[in-house]
């Protein structure tokens, strides 16, 4: 078990369906108070229902917002041991023909915003000497793909930020850890190919894995792990 955190509060921004519920579901079953945030959070009242959760309306991407979400946990005797950034914004398309407009947008969220997350977090965390932040990566954040140069972008500098922050925040007591997706995540509402569940991860499993990360001892602690189905090459 983690000298950090046993149970307490869990923060998840980026909340919604897939990976995030699957979030939800396992630290709430493992005895944690759950928060979530997400731009609608309107949308995530049956999760709350299953979890016990209480959903927070959160902009990742812009400093007031989150500023704002991390005071009303304050002054709600929720503020978060254990942060999880599962935010990211994605376009598509040959670099000629990407809008500029959207390609900061994806930025913003998937990079800008996890700062911002980190930054209200450490603020809280750095006088304590305990908490854990983990972050949701990709293998876009290893190696860039064709027609995805936002996508690794933003990817790539999460990973940056999750390396610096590790180099800081671990001499703190305060654990750090990129997750690296390398795969489609199960969703068989979405068609293929993400209902095929021999070659997807599970998203339960995935869960599973960050609460396991956030239990470590900090005499093993690890910055960066790769999650990949069996048959995901690498």
């Amino acid at each position: 078990m983690s000298e950090n955190v046993a149970s307490g509060n869990v923060l998840i921004v980026g909340a919604g369906p897939g990976l995030s519920a699957s979030l939800a579901r396992v630290f709430s079953e493992a005895g944690h108070a759950v928060s979530l945030a997400a731009r609608h959070p309107d949308k995530l009242s049956e999760l709350c229902r299953q979890t016990g959760a209480r959903a927070y309306r959160c902009d990742a991407a812009d400093k007031d917002s989150v500023s704002a979400l991390f005071e009303t946990l304050d002054q709600g005797k929720a503020t978060p041991e254990i942060v999880i950034y599962n935010a990211s914004g994605r376009t598509r398309g040959p670099i000629a023909e990407l809008d500029p407009d959207q390609v900061r947008a994806a930025l913003d969220v998937t990079a800008w915003g996890a700062f911002l997350v980190a930054h209200e977090a450490a603020r809280r965390m750095v006088p304590k000497e305990a908490g854990t932040l983990l972050f949701t990566g990709a293998s876009a954040g290893i190696k860039g793909f064709p027609q995805s140069a936002p996508f690794a972008m933003g990817k790539f500098a999460l990973r940056g930020l999750c390396q610096s922050l590790a180099r800081e925040l671990h001499p703190k007591s305060i654990h750090v850890v990129h997750f690296v997706i390398d795969g489609a995540i199960y969703r068989p509402e979405r068609g293929a190919p993400f209902d095929d569940p021999e070659k997807t991860l599970h998203p339960d499993e995935i869960a599973r894995t960050y609460l396991e990360l956030s239990r470590q001892h900090r005499s093993v602690w690890t910055s960066e792990i790769e999650l990949r189905p069996h048959v995901e090459r690498f």
